[in-house]
């Protein structure tokens, strides 16, 4: 569906022509179409992927399998058979939290899809900085000297990194004030030149392993963005498009063009945004959408690549005035392209040199069916019940006596085969982070202030630690934010928490961290790095217990419990 600038967003368009440009009764200059796809927060789904949507035109929803980096290239090929000048960019989170077919061999598989589908940008994402800014450069420049070097040029010797620009020009080096990469670029489209700007949310502190991200800054947004305009007019820059790696949200079907209810930070971000930007590419909140705020087109495609954004901007030549922008969101459907041949018969040998690893079974539960992450209504899952047990049981014989884990941190189902085995594969792609499990002392003042953070969000609505069974606690949604749990429910080991008393208490370390906006957490002293990966103690905890199956993780526990 075509997305038409309004009456007055076009006149603020045409006001940013050059000095010179034709007068009204000049005949108008001709157009040149600039043509993008857009894709965000991939990370690593090399294979196709389950989605769930609603047709155009259509209330039912189905749920397909989605993407795939064969079936990627072959709309990217079909696209620029339409137009050879075709600009393919993305909005970051290209990797990390990947499956294992990706980040067993250190995400370089799906850094080498990008290539060669001919990606030419991308924001950095969050989690692009999941192994620290050394392990990004190396994905950005190439080379072997990596922090995973069990995975890191295992798959082919000599890795020679991005052939895209990765961009973020609100991240800055403390000790030298300069950029972690570059801000920007400048393509040369048809002769005009387009200005690509990528920029990476400034609250990445928040969804960020401390350590990762140590000696850098996270600046704001727009006022980054807007920042670099002069030097990149300086270079004869004339239309100019931001990749962001940050989002929002709407009610509205992912391909209505345009909808008028977009929310979240993305929001803010753009309203202050120089006038001389008129497309926004969004990413970070997993949302399809075709918006609009303040007259510009603010976009995004899903993630795990189920959706491609093909975008036409129709531009002056001579004063790079945005005359007008077609934009139309794509479900990467089976059948709907033909799969690319090169990236088909790459993605089959990354199957081949995979399978046998990810194949080998770690454990035999009693389930019959996948392990859920859904929460109920209290906020409690399966999986999040089973995790934490797991890193209870793992650092019991240094004290702890509560673990929690966070429910971004669990990326999937734990799927089960026949009888119940559970393969390597299937367990990574429940914890792909390779977290290690940190325990540290926490008062029970702070045991309790970290549970009340659940409520208190940077963007309202909950987010539910899960607990290990020796927690149990019941809270009320009619309290006050901040008050939220009911007096004497909070108990460990079946005691209730005494404020002044101290508690050991294990997590993930980026949870330890204060990451997921739990800044009590941070608190905790006596720290100590356990250096054990919480998906080998997944691992050793579901072969100590086979019981776990169909009827102890049919439900969650009711260790956490809402009243009303």
């Amino acid at each position: 569906m075509a997305l038409r600038l309004s009456t007055a967003a076009l006149a603020l368009a045409l006001a940013f022509t050059a000095a010179g440009c034709a007068t009204s009764h000049q005949p108008a200059a001709r157009s040149v179409d600039i043509n993008l796809v857009a894709l965000n927060d991939f990370h690593g789904n090399l294979e196709p992927s389950k989605y769930t949507y609603a047709p155009a035109g259509s209330a039912q929803k189905q749920t397909i399998q989605a993407g795939g980096i064969d079936v990627l290239g072959g709309a990217i090929a079909a696209f620029r058979k339409e137009d050879k000048d075709l600009l393919f960019v993305a909005a970051g989170d290209l990797v990390g939290a990947s499956p294992a077919l990706s980040s067993m061999w250190a995400d370089e598989p799906s850094i080498e899809a990008m290539n060669k589908m001919g990606l030419v940008a991308s924001s950095l994402g969050n989690h692009e900085f999941d192994q620290g800014s050394k392990e990004l450069l190396r994905q950005q420049h190439g080379g072997c000297d990596s922090p995973r070097p069990s995975k890191a040029c295992q798959l082919a010797p000599g890795f020679k990194g991005a052939g895209f620009s990765y961009l973020a020009a609100n991240v800055v080096e403390q000790a030298t004030g300069k950029n972690l990469v570059p801000g920007w670029r400048i393509v040369d489209v048809k002769g005009v030149k387009v200005g690509l700007i990528g920029a990476v949310l400034q609250d990445t502190p928040s969804v960020a392993v401390a350590s990762a991200i140590k000696g850098l800054s996270f600046l704001d947004e727009a006022d980054s963005i807007n920042k670099v305009l002069p030097a990149m007019r300086a270079q004869g820059a004339q239309v100019f498009v931001v990749l962001i790696h940050e989002g929002g949200h709407t009610g509205e079907p992912f391909d209505k063009t345009w909808c008028d209810g977009l929310q979240g930070p993305i929001v803010g971000i753009v309203k202050k945004l120089d006038p001389a930007i008129r497309l926004v590419i969004t990413g970070h909140s997993h949302k399809g959408y075709l918006c609009k705020v303040d007259g510009r087109v603010v976009t995004q495609a899903d993630y795990a690549g189920h959706v491609l954004s093909r975008i036409r901007m129709q531009v002056d030549p001579a004063s790079g005035a945005v005359r007008d922008i077609d934009v139309r969101n794509v479900v990467m459907a089976p059948g709907a392209y033909a799969p690319d041949p090169a990236l088909a018969a790459y993605l089959q040998g990354i199957r081949a040199r995979s399978t046998a690893e990810l194949a080998k079974p770690v454990a035999t539960i009693g389930a019959a069916a996948p392990v859920q992450r859904k929460e109920s209504e209290a906020g409690e899952s399966p999986l999040g019940d089973l995790i934490a047990d797991a890193a209870l049981a793992a650092t019991r014989e240094q004290g702890v006596q509560v673990a929690f884990m966070n429910p971004g941190g669990i990326r999937k189902d734990l799927e089960v085969g026949d009888k119940g085995v559970v393969s390597f594969g299937q367990a990574q792609a429940v914890l792909p982070f390779g977290n290690t499990l940190v325990v540290m002392d926490l008062s029970g003042a702070n045991l309790r202030a970290t549970l009340e953070q659940q409520w208190d969000r940077p963007g309202g609505g909950r987010y539910m630690l899960q607990v290990s069974h020796s927690l149990s606690y019941a809270w009320d949604s009619t309290r006050p934010v901040g008050q939220r749990l009911v007096p004497g429910s909070l108990k460990v080991n079946g005691v209730p928490v005494d404020d002044a008393k101290t508690y050991r208490v294990a997590a993930n370390n980026f949870l330890a961290d204060g990451g997921d906006n739990f800044p009590a957490l941070a608190k905790g002293v006596k720290r100590s790095d356990t250096q054990m990966r919480d998906l080998d103690a997944l691992i050793a905890y579901m072969k100590q217990h086979p019981e776990f199956g169909a009827a102890s993780m049919a439900a969650p526990q009711a260790r956490i419990q809402k009243v009303r």
